[in-house]
């Protein structure tokens, strides 16, 4: 009989605790996940392992500043190590990107959770964003050296193509979607109209959302609070699972948990959950 895949997700909690108590918990009951990437914990390694108990293995990086940003990576597998360190040692990646190496079925796996900067245009902010992207862009072809099985995942705070942004044309100019953004994912996935786009092109990573959707709008994985953003599907495809050749070949399912309603939400994202053949 065939082994279970394994099921990896990520979501950006917005709060693990503030999650936990709106319903990521019965979420979590109900969805059979392995390994789970967390962005925006705000909150201690104390904090996460109380809420999801002793039966999960928890890896956290918090960020430098209290009650902002934060990785984890909670899993049913113990990482074998991890590593926090992004970029310079001068840059403060603290509570941006975690990575953790898995042994599953006898194969090992890389996990990384990452928590890119939203910026905004034409301020300091931005500036903070380009350079955790440049660090990212150096790192990726480290992280296919270290292992054939990858994958990066989390909210990276970058529609790559109109398709990712329901109201594109508004966003041009607005941090998310500036074209300097969006040339970072053209070198890590290629470039929209490359015939080696999402397959081999650039850094030769692969957008397994993209891949696994076509060409089409969305599945968008985050929305406003405010309005009918979330009503009118009108959202952004910001969180991703971007992941090494060999990993993308392994890929049998893909899904984002959109709620069914509005006040069924725990979190502004939604989980992407994808499950591989390890």
């Amino acid at each position: 009989m065939p082994s279970k895949p394994l099921r990896i997700a990520t979501i950006n909690a917005n709060g693990i605790r503030a999650a936990f108590r709106k319903g990521m918990g019965a979420w979590l009951d109900g969805r059979d996940v392995d390994i789970l990437a967390i962005q925006e914990v705000r909150a201690s390694t104390d904090d996460l392992q109380q809420l999801f108990g002793d039966e999960w293995d928890i890896v956290h990086d918090p960020a430098t500043a209290k009650g902002r940003a934060g990785v984890a990576i909670a899993s049913r597998h113990r990482a074998a190590i991890h590593r926090v360190e992004l970029g310079p040692t001068e840059f403060d990646s603290a509570g941006r990107w975690l990575e953790a190496d898995y042994e599953v079925n006898g194969t090992v796996v890389t996990v990384v959770s990452t928590y890119v900067h939203s910026g905004e245009a034409g301020t300091d902010k931005q500036v903070e964003k380009y350079r955790f992207l440049d660090a990212m862009e150096a790192r990726l072809p480290q992280l296919q050296k270290h292992s054939e099985l990858a994958v990066v995942l989390g909210d990276l705070n970058v529609g790559h193509r109109t398709l990712d942004i329901k109201n594109w044309k508004g966003n041009v100019k607005k941090a998310g979607f500036l074209p300097e953004e969006r040339a970072y994912f053209d070198r890590f996935l290629g470039a929209e109209g490359d015939s080696r786009y999402n397959a081999g092109a650039g850094l030769g990573w692969v957008d397994v959302g993209r891949r696994h959707a076509g060409e089409t709008e969305g599945p968008y994985t985050w929305w406003s609070w405010r309005g009918k953003a979330f009503d009118n599907d009108s959202g952004w495809r910001i969180d991703y699972q971007l992941v090494t050749p060999a990993l993308a070949e392994r890929v049998k399912d893909y899904a984002v948990d959109r709620a069914d309603a509005y006040d069924e939400r725990w979190s502004d994202h939604a989980p992407v959950v994808v499950d591989y053949a390890v």
